[in-house]
């Protein structure tokens, strides 16, 4: 039976490898490759994002994989995520509200030893998904964008004392889509259609150090690095008359190697466990990306003209902070219930016409057990606050409704015959 349900466990994350991981819902998604994730589990978003010091038997942290090999030895976790956003948006002269929403992770994480934990999964890095209007001399224009690059990776930890490295290496790979319609007064519609598939590889690096202070009290520190790579896979640019039944127009195409890279990145958190009767967790988290260093290239057509400009990126810098409390570890229902709160700001890697775009939010949650069972529902929402500067080209209001559902089941526990 357990190996049964392993086996459908894999089935179900290689069912939604082939699917795009969520949907959103902001034109701020249509420019490099969309809005970026930080593998954040339901848990870590409803504590601000923090996880790269976090360390738990329960829960799945693919945020520092130096944390898998705090998994039990008789531990078998299985999670999955998902999220309902509602979106207002609004700009100096329309505004506009929409809903979105969808899968977000699938990740398993047991035991390969006593100190030795292992983690797979699938989590996103980037989304795309927009869809606007706008109008244009002797006529109109539609911007349509869907898609993202998601990642599956594998990751393995080992533990020595307070010690603990991990790795994850991953596929990285999908396919971004942006579509420009033009609509003219008179007639014809034509279409330019520029597409991104990513086909690639990649590796994060984690390392967590556990120190006990007295008898009731820890602190730990967790620090990840993954390094600037090129991607690989294809890009390309078609112009297509729909009016007419003629296949679309390749006007230029380009392999990614060496012309759009991902960035040099760097995590690092700090965090406080206190627990005796009460429960309390306090993290700190800071991330740093280069992606001022992170090239995006022009497309240029077969006589040496730009048919599509490139992007210059700004350095993305996030602070998070969360927490979470429980009355009584070994209390009732409701006193073991855990309580997070959390908050983020973000300086985003994006820059659009001369501004850097900035991001803050807050968000809180608790979690339910399920009846004999050390299952976890988590549960929580979350408000982002979204605009450029100095310019507010737009500005975007997030409200997300938060759900993970944590698995938790003794799958290697041997029973005694008498």
């Amino acid at each position: 039976m357990r190996i049964c349900k392993f086996f459908c466990a894999v089935a179900a994350l290689l069912i939604f490898s082939g699917q795009a991981l969520a949907d959103v819902n902001t034109p701020y998604s249509m420019y490099g490759y969309g809005v970026l994730g930080d593998r954040a589990t339901s848990k870590q978003r409803q504590m601000g994002g923090v996880g790269y010091a976090m360390q738990s038997g329960r829960q799945i942290n693919a945020m520092n994989p130096a944390s898998y090999a705090c998994v039990d030895s008789l531990t078998f976790l299985w999670d999955m995520g998902a999220d309902v956003s509602f979106l207002r948006s609004k700009d100096d002269a329309s505004s506009d509200n929409s809903i979105g929403g969808g899968l977000n992770y699938v990740t398993m994480q047991f035991p390969l030893s006593k100190h030795v934990g292992m983690s797979i999964g699938m989590v996103p890095l980037t989304q795309v998904g927009y869809s606007f209007g706008s109008d244009i001399k002797f006529g109109t224009r539609e911007n349509q964008g869907s898609g993202g690059i998601n990642q599956a990776y594998a990751g393995i930890s080992g533990r020595w004392g307070g010690f603990s490295v991990g790795a994850n290496v991953s596929y990285d790979f999908g396919t971004i889509q942006n579509d420009v319609y033009a609509n003219p007064s008179t007639v014809g519609q034509s279409l330019f259609e520029h597409i991104m598939e990513v086909r690639d590889w990649n590796v994060l690096l984690g390392m967590q150090y556990k120190q006990p202070i007295g008898k009731n009290n820890d602190l730990t520190l967790g620090v990840t690095y993954a390094p600037k790579k090129s991607f690989h896979g294809n890009t390309w640019l078609t112009l297509q008359d729909l009016n007419s039944t003629n296949t679309p127009d390749t006007i230029a195409v380009a392999g990614m190697k060496n012309r759009y890279y991902s960035p040099q990145s760097f995590g690092f958190g700090l965090a406080f466990t206190h627990e005796r009767v009460h429960r309390i967790v306090v993290e700190a988290d800071f991330t740093w990306q280069q992606w001022s260093k992170a090239k995006f290239s022009d497309l240029v057509d077969e006589e040496g003209q730009v048919v599509f400009q490139g992007s210059r990126f700004s350095d993305r810098r996030k602070f998070a902070i969360g927490g979470e409390y429980t009355h009584n570890i070994r209390g009732s229902y409701l006193e073991r219930m855990p309580f997070r709160l959390g908050a983020f700001y973000t300086d985003d890697y994006l820059r659009i016409n001369g501004n850097d775009v900035k991001e803050y939010g807050i968000s809180l949650g608790t979690a339910f057990t399920a009846p004999q069972a050390k299952t976890m529902i988590n549960f929580g929402f979350e408000w982002r606050h979204r605009k450029s500067s100095p310019v507010n080209l737009l500005s975007e209001n997030f409200f997300s409704i938060m759900l993970g559902v944590n698995f938790n089941e003794l799958w290697f526990y041997k029973r005694k015959i008498n």
